[in-house]
This record gives structure tokens, sequence and C-alpha cells, in this order.
């Protein structure tokens, strides 16, 4: 089976993007060049990032992170898998501050690491964006774009477009000067232009709502 490589050359990408899309280019001018994400090249669980994108949903990020810490201290790891979340009760994990979804939701996850649904690290490398998609979208509280942001931020994959992602639509519509956002369908087909680099593209494109917003720090996603 082909391996597929984590990370891509952002000098190619950002060539190829300023040629196809002179609009996009030129707020890529004005933020500059986007280096590469240094987790690209190193190793993870996916199951521990999993279980950390769960605990992450619907939270701001320091609450989150103060639930993961009582969560790594009751299991005494700071590793989430199937044998230390097992060290634990529900009673337990629930005081935490871990709401009754996002258990069952871990509970599912580790369930089915024991069956040897997850795909590790090394079996990703030989699968598909929508392969890899398809194998984790089942994991109850996971959804599409959580697995989005894992092919971008820690496997880095060079070419996924997150439609669903209300930063990306907005930071389309302002590049395109449009009245309103895209629908996801939308966004896809005018994305198209972006292939193979729409990763990139996308980061460019949340760098351009948070400018636009006057945000000085962007929103943390749960990949970050």
């Amino acid at each position: 089976m082909p391996r597929h490589a984590r990370g891509f050359d952002t000098e190619a990408a950002y060539a190829h993007l300023a040629k196809r899309d002179r609009k996009l280019a030129t707020w890529m001018k004005k933020i500059g060049p986007i280096a590469p994400d240094p987790r690209w090249r190193k190793p993870f669980d996916p199951v521990d990032a999993l279980a950390r994108a769960i605990l992450y949903q619907q939270l701001s990020g320091k609450a989150a992170a103060t639930i993961v810490g009582r969560v790594e201290a009751a299991i005494g790891s700071d590793r989430f898998h199937c044998d230390t979340l097992a060290r634990c009760d529900d009673v337990t994990i629930r005081a935490c501050g871990v709401s009754g979804n996002k258990l069952l939701a871990l509970r599912d996850l580790a369930l089915r690491e024991s069956r040897s649904e997850i795909p590790d690290l090394r079996r990703m490398g030989t699968m598909d964006n929508d392969a890899i998609i398809d194998a984790l979208v089942p994991v109850r509280g996971i959804g599409r774009w959580t697995v989005e942001m894992m092919l971008m931020f820690r496997l880095g994959r060079p070419d996924v477009l997150p439609v669903d992602d209300l930063g990306v639509r907005k930071g389309a519509q302002i590049v395109h000067k449009l009245d309103a956002m895209q629908t996801p369908k939308e966004l896809a087909a005018s994305g198209e232009r972006w292939g193979p680099y729409r990763t990139y593209a996308s980061l460019y494109l949340w760098r351009v709502a948070d400018f636009a917003a006057t945000v000085k720090e962007a929103t943390k996603r749960s990949q970050d």
C-alpha cells in the first residue's frame, strides 16, 4: 500500500495558491507565509487525540484544559486509551466535570479501541482521507469536522477543506467579497481551485477571518 507523507511543502503550496486565486493571494501577501506545523512530524496516539477532542467540545480552551487535567489525575496517566480509562468508574470521571454525553463518547471510543476498530498512526499512513474519516466518524461524539482537524493539524494532509467550519466559510466570504457565506456545498465546489493544497488555503482563510474580526488570539481548535 502507498504511504501518505505527513506534512507538505508549504512553499510549493504558497506558490500554487497565489497563482490559482489572485484574491486569496492578496491576503496571503498581507499575512505572510505560514510555516509548516511542527506537529506534522511528531508521533501521537489517535485514540488519545480523539479523547481530548471529545473533552474539548463546546468548552473554552481553559475550561477544557482544567477538566482534562482532572481526568489525567484520576486515571493516573497523561494518555487516554482503553486501559487507562478503565481505571476509573463513571462516577469518578463525571466528578472531574465530564458531561454524561462526553462520558458515553469516551466509553464508546475505548470500546472500539479494544476491538481494534480505531486505526493506529502507522495504519493511518496507508489510508486516504476518506478512509480515515469513515473509520472514525462512527465513534460517538466524533464528527467529520473533528477528523478533518486531525487530518490537517496532526497528520499534515495537504488537501483537506473543512467546508462546515464557520471560520473557513467566513474567510472565504471576506476574500471573495461575497454578500453572504457560501453553503458547504458551494464552498466545496469553489474550493476545487485550491487543490491539491486546500489545507493550506484553509489555514489562510482562518487567518483572514480572525484578522477581519480583530481577534488577537485565534480560537483554539480540537487538535491545538
